[in-house]
């Protein structure tokens, strides 16, 4: 692999407008894939929308679609560390070769989408992903495309594409400035994905939010699968390397399901991702020995993943109140770190007031630092909102993400052996963390088949060697 080149190709690409500003428009993703020939109708399409649990939700059913045998394009973001991995292929991130090679094929007609200045615009770096994904998927191929959308539905890029499935996690208020300040306002821009004769597949939603969506697919002629009507998370109880669940779906009802993820929202993520398959498949039962062993060959980078164990690291991407407060309890039930020390960074366009608040209960010492990037809120901004609620005393200030993490560390090793960490308010954050922490190894990434790669990334041990830094040698005891 070709570090410099693929470096080059990643600096072009985030050149263009970054995708938290979107250009509400598909004219130019549509432009795009009618010049590649239309590789978006290629395959069936799943497409998953919400405020949270849309990545975890869309990688369970990808590894239920592989279990039953089929090929899948997995296409997600934001990426923790390479860009690679928001284009998977069978459950893996594709080469950077292969990355690279498919934007230097569709970089021809990108550059005509551009000099058409739709609306004024050049095409955004989400929708040249989006394009260059439906372009890998279409070569591979895929049998079913699994496609999360990146912000909102309606306007997103991916919408370019008609699900045979939609699916709606939990809804929420987030990135207000494009979608609205209230979950029914939100609901009615995510709403967008339901197509007509699609079949929408609903999460748990409040009344308001579930009325806008059963209105829109009324609307289009869709059918409506219903979390708590339809199908269900009956039980669960926490299991080693995760959670055992009981659910209920078309075929009756599965027991003894391990999921090696941690929480109540993974749980009814997991039972979301099985009546969305189910779908797929016009109605008809999964085989239980197939959900069983989809749910246990699910990995999701960076949803509590524990990273380090003595003392315990462990990362999460929750970005906002909502997830924050799942994430915490979810932590407490799973790890009973006593204390716990959070490591917390944000990006400054969302809702610190509320991340903060939802993690006083249960915080024993925080850390604020800063994500990657001109968007973070500054350390000492954080710190300064922090110290008003947690007190001068629980809130330590370290700008550099090492210094914040070693700090974290250190104080664990003083506080005992149940003492842990616990990184999150960002997706940037989490992707920083895990790249200084994770160590992977580039001469066995470099031996893997050509449609996959970085694997370790993706299927890592739960006891990890890190790397050196913050002057600290973090050692073999990982």
């Amino acid at each position: 692999m070709n570090n410099d080149s693929h470096a080059r190709v990643v600096a072009e690409l985030l050149a263009r407008q970054p995708e938290h500003q979107i250009g509400p428009s598909l004219a130019r993703i549509q432009m795009l894939v009618e010049l590649l020939g239309d590789p978006h109708r290629s395959a069936p399409v799943v497409h998953i929308t919400g405020t949270n649990g849309k990545g975890s939700t869309a990688i369970m059913i990808d590894a239920l679609l592989r279990a039953q045998g089929l090929r899948t394009g997995l296409y997600a973001s934001p990426h923790l560390v390479d860009v690679t991995e928001r284009i998977c292929v069978d459950g893996r991130p594709i080469t950077a070769e292969v990355f690279d090679d498919a934007w230097e094929q569709i970089k021809p007609f990108v550059e005509m989408v551009d000099a058409a200045q739709i609306d004024d615009l050049a095409m955004t770096f989400f929708e040249v992903l989006t394009g260059l994904a439906f372009s890998v998927f279409a070569d591979a191929p895929v049998d079913v495309m699994v496609l999360e959308v990146g912000m909102g539905g309606s306007w997103d890029a991916t919408n370019v594409a008609d699900a045979a499935v939609a699916v709606v996690t939990p809804i929420a208020v987030d990135h207000t400035d494009y979608l609205g300040s209230t979950p029914a306002e939100i609901a009615v821009e995510k709403a967008g994905i339901i197509k007509p004769d699609s079949i929408a597949v609903l999460a748990g939603q409040t009344p308001d939010v579930a009325r806008i969506l059963i209105e829109r697919a009324a609307t289009v002629g869709a059918k409506v699968v219903a979390e708590g009507i339809d199908f269900n998370l009956l039980d669960r109880a926490p299991g080693v390397g995760g959670q055992v669940l009981r659910l209920e779906y078309a075929g009756g009802s599965v027991e003894d399901v391990l999921l090696p993820l941690y929480g109540m929202h993974m749980a009814h993520n997991a039972a979301l991702a099985m009546a969305a398959v189910e779908a797929l498949h016009g109605g008809r039962a999964i085989e239980p020995e197939v959900i069983v062993a989809g749910f246990g060959d699910v990995i999701a980078p960076a949803r509590l993943e524990r990273v380090r164990t003595s003392p315990p690291v462990v990362l999460d991407t929750a970005h906002n109140p909502a997830a924050v407060e799942a994430t915490i309890e979810a932590a407490v039930e799973a790890f009973a770190f006593a204390p716990l020390i959070v490591v917390l960074g944000v990006m400054r366009d969302k809702d610190v007031a509320g991340i903060l608040g939802a993690l006083i209960e249960e915080t024993d010492h925080l850390i604020v630092t800063q994500p990657p990037g001109a968007r973070a809120l500054p350390a000492t901004e954080l710190g300064e909102l922090a110290q008003g609620l947690f007190g001068e005393d629980n809130v330590v200030v370290k700008t550099d993400l090492s210094d914040a993490l070693e700090a974290a560390v250190a104080f664990a090793d003083e506080s005992g052996p149940t003492a842990g960490v616990l990184l999150l308010g960002s997706v940037a954050l989490a992707g920083h963390a895990r790249a200084l922490l994770v160590t992977e190894s580039a001469d066995e990434r470099a031996t893997l088949p050509t449609v996959a790669v970085l694997d370790d990334d993706w299927d890592v041990p739960d006891i990890l060697d890190v790397t050196r830094f913050g002057g600290r040698d973090w050692g073999s005891d990982a």
